[in-house]
């Protein structure tokens, strides 16, 4: 009895949709992260070839918020869509 009365099954090819599509979701986010955290951080001079001690420490508290802010936006979204409010329905 395969496919009956349990979990429909997933396709190799939805797999592999779902897999580019975190793949996607991830490097979005990681361009995200770069780009707000070089733009907060980052002399636009370059007058060093190394990052001095306040911009690592600038990154290094840019990303911990970065991902800090994405994991409380995640948990807030998954709860909304428990609760069914999120997207309008109830």
């Amino acid at each position: 009895m395969f496919g009956l009365g349990g979990a429909p099954q997933v396709s190799s090819q939805q797999k592999i949709q779902a897999a580019e599509a975190e793949l996607d979701m991830v490097t979005g986010m990681f361009n995200s992260l770069v780009e707000q955290c070089h733009t907060k951080c980052i002399n636009k001079g370059y007058s060093e070839g190394e990052l001095n001690k306040q911009e690592s420490l600038c990154l290094d508290r840019c990303v911990s918020k970065y991902f800090e802010t994405n994991v409380k936006v995640g948990e807030d979204m998954q709860r909304l869509g428990q609760s069914g409010q999120f997207m309008g329905r109830r």
